[in-house]
This record gives C-alpha cells, sequence and structure tokens, in this order.
C-alpha cells in the first residue's frame, strides 16, 4: 500500500471517529441549521414578506420565520442522527410510530427551551466577557460555552436515555 493510500485511509478512519461523536454531530446539525436560517431568512425578507415589511422594514415576520424553521430543522436531524441511538425504535410491522406525538411535542419544545436558554447564555456572556476583551473574542468564547450547554441540556434533558 502506497503512503498516500494509506494516509487516505487514516484520514478515513479519523473522520469515521470525528462523526461517530455525539458533540461533533450536533456541531454539524447547527452549522445545517445556520445555512437553513440565512436562506430562510432571505427568501421571507426578500419575497415572502416583502410587502408586509417594506424596504426599509426591520426582518420581523422573517426572522421570526428562519428561526422557527431552522429550530425544527435542527430538532429533526439531532433526534434522526445526533441521538439516533437514543430514540425508542419499534417494530415497523405494527406501524406504530416510536413516540406518540404528544411525546414528539414535548420533546420539540424542551428542544426550543434548551436552545432559548443557550442563545440567552451567549448573549449574556458576550456583553460580560466584552468588558475584559474584544467583544468578537467574547463572542466566539460565548458561542463555545453556550454550544455545549445545549448539547448537554439536549443529552441529559431532551434526548435522555429512557
Amino acid at each position: 500500500m502506497s503512503a498516500q493510500a494509506l494516509g487516505r485511509d487514516r484520514l478515513l478512519v479519523l473522520l469515521r471517529w470525528l462523526l461517530g461523536i455525539r458533540y461533533i454531530k450536533f456541531g454539524m446539525v447547527g452549522a445545517s441549521g445556520t445555512v437553513v436560517n440565512i436562506a430562510v431568512l432571505y427568501l421571507g425578507h426578500e419575497y415572502v414578506f416583502q410587502s408586509l415589511e417594506g424596504p426599509q422594514g426591520k426582518p420581523y415576520a422573517s426572522l421570526a420565520l428562519a428561526i422557527a424553521v431552522a429550530t425544527v430543522n435542527n430538532f429533526t436531524w439531532n433526534r434522526l442522527w445526533t441521538w439516533a441511538d437514543r430514540v425508542q425504535q419499534m417494530p415497523s410491522e405494527a406501524g406504530i410510530d416510536p413516540l406518540p406525538p404528544t411525546s414528539l411535542a414535548v420533546q420539540l419544545f424542551q428542544y426550543a427551551l434548551a436552545s432559548w436558554f443557550g442563545i440567552g447564555l451567549q448573549y449574556v456572556l458576550t456583553l460580560w466577557l466584552a468588558h475584559s476583551m474584544h467583544y468578537m473574542l467574547a463572542n466566539v468564547i460565548a458561542i463555545v460555552i453556550a454550544s455545549l450547554s445545549n448539547f448537554l441540556a439536549n443529552d441529559r434533558w431532551t434526548f435522555r436515555k429512557r
């Protein structure tokens, strides 16, 4: 085996290992949610709610829609991928949904609540840390801390082992 093929194999093993780590998956889902958020915000502001908001208006409706769609996107992918091993599986022949709609709604509510807590935490930490460092660095540190908080809240509460 050539050195290049060996290096490629090692890289693939490393990538598989990283993808198996729940926090990395959570981060990848979060990144996809950011893309969804930006796309929905743009489409909502430029096309869907243009007459509502006007050319100089603030994008209230577009932003609310973008946050809602991104939250549902992230919840769905985290449920299907990040914490898939914790979602109770029932036999598909029985035609029974793994979770009753009420439980799914409760889980979505818990996920949204954890996300909003993380957003608040990021906001407060950024403002607090910006007193002693550059605001951009403060924001990055706050994002990392809030991300860990979101992850732990969802790991221990929303998608806890049953």
